[in-house]
């Protein structure tokens, strides 16, 4: 049996976009039979939230597409490095905030962009953050999450990553 690819999803707050992609990847992987090779968990790069559940907006939206999920917000912390295969960063920011903390090239080379995975993405595309919009904002970035974790999963599955 292949060993468990353990996966984090960074955003800045870890409130809205990266409980959302962890929920999402952790869903889509179980509906592909492949639920027991993946372990995802998601963190801010800020700890303003910590302890807090996911943002209520980004929960109704996923509750109307029949998706519900569960977090609880907590900050990376640098020994993340050590426990997870990959970091998949929503913006370049959080990008920036794990290369600055990474203090290897081993651990450099596990941090990528989400919509890196994004078939309408590419290595330099954003999720981005919809806190302060409106909620055509969250219905957004639901899509692009969602279609960047069914392109990670793929990848994954064909060993591109």
């Amino acid at each position: 049996m292949a060993d468990t690819k353990r996966i984090l999803f960074v955003c800045l707050g870890n409130i809205v976009r990266s409980p959302l992609a962890e929920a999402l990847f952790l869903q889509l992987a179980a509906q592909a039979g492949a639920g027991d090779l993946y372990d995802a968990d998601s963190a801010g790069t800020g700890g303003w939230h910590s302890g807090e559940q996911p943002d209520a907006r980004m929960r109704s939206v996923a509750a109307r597409r029949g998706f519900q999920y569960s977090h609880r917000a907590r900050k990376f912390e640098r020994s993340d490095f050590n426990r997870f295969d990959l970091l998949l960063a929503m913006d370049r920011e959080n990008q920036a905030d794990l290369l600055a903390w990474a203090s290897t090239p081993a651990q450099r080379s596990k941090i990528h962009m989400l919509r890196e995975f994004d078939p309408l993405g590419g290595p330099d595309a954003e999720v981005p953050d919809p806190f302060y919009d409106n909620q055509y904002g969250f219905e957004k970035v639901y899509q692009v999450i969602e279609r960047s974790c069914r392109g990670l999963l793929q990848a994954l599955e064909e060993k591109r990553i």
